[in-house]
């Protein structure tokens, strides 16, 4: 707290400090008096070691101290000679006291603050030099007793009095939740409409501390502070003077910043130049400082912004912590383009901070390695696992399924079990895409056997640009475009279950479209005139056959989608009758390529014609047997995963 009043006083308004100030005098005066009972409770304990050590944890919690090996101390109190005791850490508690006394009186101003201070010095040097390990009973008489003699639990006493009336001369009024002073009437509109945006997202902070408010009225203009939690300089002071409206912010942390001045660009506020200032009373020995305006155009456009302004300020609680986890799982400004998704959805992220963060993550790629047997591993980023699109898609999932569960009370198991879910669904939509993709490499293969057969019903021709050529360019691009669904594939494979047989199926698969395109090319190099009836029918036979033996595979990869143990027997039944025919097409291609041979055998021409007759007979036989190949690859996958499914 003495952070937040140097850092008002450093953004010229002095005029909050006083509630900042009450409030953390207010907090002293606890620390202080559970100091005081520790030292009281070390006396009781030496002087009746076999009673149990009191428990004053709950005290120091309450209080807010967070040093949890001060609850050890009391267990290490033996008492010495004269009335005398041995204390851990003595010096160093009577140092907390002192300084938490100190900061009680701070608030305190004019005579009575003044002669408290000097109660408080006069005190202090009669309890002298506390010895290591070593307090006397006269130092804690001096400290913590209550009698007819000035003790410093005296001065405590006496400085809270004054902090109550100081308190009650300063708050006048609260304001849906502001602390308020010193207000005209034309104040409490703007006061309404900043609470009310600051409550409609304050339960996204669950149980963080911050967004307390305090509202006066100085140098003639509205002032509201926030408090944004504990972190050091991390100060709001919005300055209304008619309507115009100026923001001051300063944070630790210039992304954070940065992140505010983004989350209300769409007002039109005007920001300045942002300044780094160096402080060696902040921990990080810096912080920015940013003044944004914004000139209303009437009052209602007034009362809008102050509202959305203290929307925002939640999201704003441990965004830095969130922003490191996140960086986990997705580049820098991915995660940061993610926060702001959070923000503006008005999800956050606090819930997701509070279900485990990184920690729920992790189990559940744990999880999807267990449940797919390895085949996707957690040594790699998730974004390179899954792509960036699907990772933010995945990320805003588990961000607002945390906030959900947070908000209806539900326990981290339940959050955990939604994640694995559904980071599981998104990797086998990855096995999806893969058969969607090979899908369409099968319609591309299709395309160009019909191209190629299209060509031989053309052949032969006498023009001297014979439409075998077009067809041929035809065949051309098709083969391109399957090219280029095997690189996707490649990529596709990486982050998807099951994904290397998928990558191995439409490579092999692209076998069967450079030999179609082959042989479309072998066919337009027979010279224009080239004539073998006996040719004729082999050669379109074997073009008709690649037609249907391509049709089929098609059938096969669309009946794989619905073939599962569970399934219908008809979709199995479907998938095997395709696969068999496309054997059964291979076989045929065998004999027609052969009829191909002994007609060439016995056909007497030019023998560059027969040449490429006999290489597109050969390249039409090729893709028959790596049809084949890929059919049988698909069998032995679906079975093996009927198999596994059944176990």
């Amino acid at each position: 707290m003495l952070e937040k009043s140097r850092m008002m006083a450093a953004l010229g308004e002095v005029a909050l400090l006083k509630p900042a100030q009450i409030a953390a005098a207010l907090v002293a005066n606890d620390r202080a008096k559970y100091y005081m009972s520790l030292l009281q409770a070390a006396r009781q304990h030496a002087r009746t070691p076999d009673a149990p050590a009191p428990n004053l944890r709950p005290e120091r919690q309450a209080c807010g101290i967070d040093d949890a090996s001060l609850d050890a101390v009391l267990a290490g109190c033996e008492a010495g000679g004269t009335g005398d005791l041995r204390l851990p850490r003595a010096p160093e508690l009577v140092d907390r006291l002192r300084s938490e006394v100190t900061g009680l009186l701070r608030p305190i101003e004019g005579e009575p603050g003044t002669r408290l201070a000097t109660r408080l010095a006069a005190l202090m040097e009669r309890v002298g030099t506390v010895r290591a390990e070593a307090i006397t009973g006269a130092q804690i008489d001096l400290l913590t007793a209550v009698g007819d003699e000035d003790t410093v639990h005296r001065v405590v006493m006496d400085a809270h009095r004054e902090i109550n009336r100081l308190q009650a001369a300063i708050a006048t009024e609260t304001i849906e939740g502001a602390a308020a002073y010193g207000l005209e009437e034309g104040d409490r509109p703007v006061v309404r409409a900043f609470m009310k945006g600051v409550a409609r997202t304050a339960s996204l902070k669950f149980d963080h501390p911050g967004l307390d408010a305090t509202a006066t009225r100085t140098a003639g203009r509205l002032v509201i502070q926030n408090d944004l939690g504990t972190t050091d300089a991390h100060v709001l002071v919005v300055r209304v003077e008619g309507l115009q409206v100026t923001v001051s912010y300063t944070d630790v942390h210039l992304q954070r910043l940065l992140f505010l001045q983004a989350l209300l660009r769409a007002s039109g506020m005007r920001w300045d130049d942002t300044r780094s200032r160096a402080d060696n009373g902040f921990a990080d020995g810096v912080y920015h400082l940013a003044s944004g305006r914004l000139e209303a155009a009437d009052p209602a456009q007034l009362l809008e912004f102050v509202e959305l302004l203290g929307s925002r300020l939640v999201f704003l609680l441990d965004w830095n912590r969130a922003r490191k986890r996140l960086r986990q799982f997705l580049p820098k400004d991915d995660a940061i383009r993610l926060l702001r998704w959070a923000a503006e959805a008005e999800v956050g992220h606090m819930g997701w901070l509070r279900m485990g963060a990184d920690a729920l993550i992790q189990d559940a790629l744990q999880f999807v390695e267990r449940a797919t047997r390895g085949q996707i591993g957690v040594g790699e980023p998730l974004h390179e696992m899954l792509g960036i699109a699907q990772t933010v898609e995945f990320m805003r999932f588990v961000l607002r399924t945390s906030t959900e569960a947070a908000r209806r009370g539900e326990p981290p198991t339940y959050v955990q079990d939604a994640v694995r879910a559904e980071l599981l669904g998104q990797v086998r939509s990855g096995q999806q895409a893969l058969l969607d993709l090979a899908a369409e490499h099968a319609a591309w293969i299709a395309e160009v056997a019909q191209a190629v057969r299209d060509a031989l019903l053309a052949w032969p021709l006498v023009d001297e640009n014979p439409r075998t050529k077009v067809l041929a360019a035809r065949a051309k691009r098709c083969e391109s475009r399957a090219d280029e669904l095997v690189v996707r594939a490649r990529e596709l494979a990486l982050r998807a279950e099951r994904g290397e047989f998928h990558r191995r199926l439409v490579e092999a698969a692209d076998d069967v479209a450079d030999e179609l395109e082959d042989a479309a090319f072998h066919l337009s190099l027979v010279p224009a005139g080239t004539s073998a009836e006996s040719l004729h029918a082999p050669l379109r036979a074997l073009g008709e056959l690649l037609v249907q033996g391509a049709q089929e595979y098609v059938k096969a990869i669309e009946a794989a989608r619905v073939v599962r143990r569970a399934g219908a027997r008809e979709d199995t039944r479907d998938f095997l009758e395709a696969v068999h025919r496309i054997l059964q097409i291979e076989r045929s291609t065998d004999l027609a390529e052969r009829e191909v041979e002994v007609a060439l055998a016995a056909a007497s021409g030019d023998f560059r014609s027969f040449h490429f007759i006999g290489q597109t007979a050969r390249n039409l036989e090729g893709a028959a047997d790596a049809l084949m190949h890929c059919a049988l690859q698909m069998r032995d996958e679906v079975l093996d995963q009927m198999a596994a499914s059944s176990r």
